[in-house]
């Protein structure tokens, strides 16, 4: 889908001055002042530029590499996961049994010590190593035996689908030693600062809009790179790119790596912010509603999911409040809408004009 350099500026323009403008207006301004921003609102608005994070790392390789994932679920909790486990760790002896050694679920199960993963946790240069290294592997392992085995389409988007699925089942179980189903909550502090003060959520905020206008920064270069090129080659005639001397398993691979990493850190940042992580996060409709976001927003843009994933969110939000029984099926007209009459997504609209 062609790209409008305009829209490009004014996207980043826009995230810009949100990432600014937001702890101005609820740090720098009196509650009774018209624009004040509730601080509930500022978590609010960080949670969804995690998500839009989470959305680009799905167009990176649906959009340019015709990848359908379905998974992606899983690398966004991976890394939550990993954040969780740290702030847990930070907890220290302040928790319900009063243990500094072990995490309140662990003492209510009677472990006498934390699986070998979680040494170190409580250091963040650790968790940071994680945070990467978790849904990176994952992601790797993964593509190296599926795009070696050549499997392709809606094939692989059903495998996809089945690794998130397990990987939630093996998650509820408490002997995995993550909480159950109960997962991580009761954080308290990040860095020696609470995580419910006000300039905690605002500085979590700011560092959710930097990693999304990294990440797209990013990306971009990736996808005007000559790996990029070749990326969309695969796309549009995987075959021929391979006939022609290209290793196309290795360039899925290392997009879905990439895709995976960038996913992970998105979930890294949200779970302070949501205040909890559990397998739920990876459940089938997470990811289905991912791949919502980015369809609405125009897949092979950047930009269109990024947009998609704050419009659909934001529609979310106010469904679950006004109309909490029916959000699903608002969800679900959006998809049909976009699949029958907008099947570039809403950045699809300046085709038409165009044309």
């Amino acid at each position: 889908m062609p790209t409008y350099p305009l829209i490009d500026r004014l996207l980043l323009i826009a995230l810009v001055l949100l990432t600014i403008t937001v702890p101005i207006l609820n740090l720098g301004v009196n509650a009774d002042h018209a624009l004040y921003i509730e601080t509930y609102n500022v978590t609010l608005l960080g949670k969804y530029l995690c998500f839009a994070l989470l959305a680009l790392s799905v167009d990176l390789v649906w959009g340019y590499l015709g990848i359908l994932s379905l998974g992606h679920g899983a690398f966004f909790a991976l890394g939550g996961y990993a954040m969780g486990m740290y702030l847990v760790r930070q907890i220290g002896d302040r928790g319900v049994y009063g243990n500094p050694d072990l995490p309140d679920f662990m003492v209510f199960l009677n472990w006498q010590e934390a699986p070998w993963f979680w040494t170190g946790m409580e250091h963040f240069p650790v968790a940071l190593t994680a945070i990467v290294l978790a849904p990176g592997l994952l992601a790797f392992v993964f593509g190296w035996f599926a795009f070696r085995s050549r499997v392709n389409g809606v094939y692989l988007s059903i495998i996809t689908q089945a690794m998130t699925f397990a990987l939630m089942l093996a998650f509820f179980r408490n002997e995995m030693g993550f909480g159950g189903n109960n997962g991580l909550t009761d954080f308290k502090d990040i860095w020696g600062f609470s995580l419910q003060s006000n300039e905690t959520r605002n500085a979590l905020f700011v560092a959710s809009g930097v990693a999304l206008l990294l990440g797209y920064f990013i990306c971009q270069k990736i996808v005007r790179s000559r790996a990029g090129l070749v990326a969309q080659a695969i796309r549009d005639a995987e075959s021929r790119t391979r006939f022609i001397g290209f290793n196309v398993e290795n360039y899925k691979l290392w997009f879905f790596t990439f895709s995976a990493i960038l996913a992970g850190i998105a979930g890294a940042l949200y779970v302070p912010q949501a205040g909890i992580i559990n397998p739920s996060q990876m459940a089938p409709l997470g990811s289905i509603e991912v791949v919502v976001w980015v369809a609405l927003g125009g897949r092979g843009s950047l930009y269109g999911p990024i947009i998609g994933a704050l419009l659909v969110n934001y529609a979310k939000s106010w469904f679950t409040a006004a109309f909490p029984e029916y959000w699903l099926f608002a969800l679900g007209a959006l998809f049909v809408i976009s699949t029958l009459y907008l099947p570039n997504g809403v950045m699809g609209l300046f085709n038409r004009k165009a044309a």
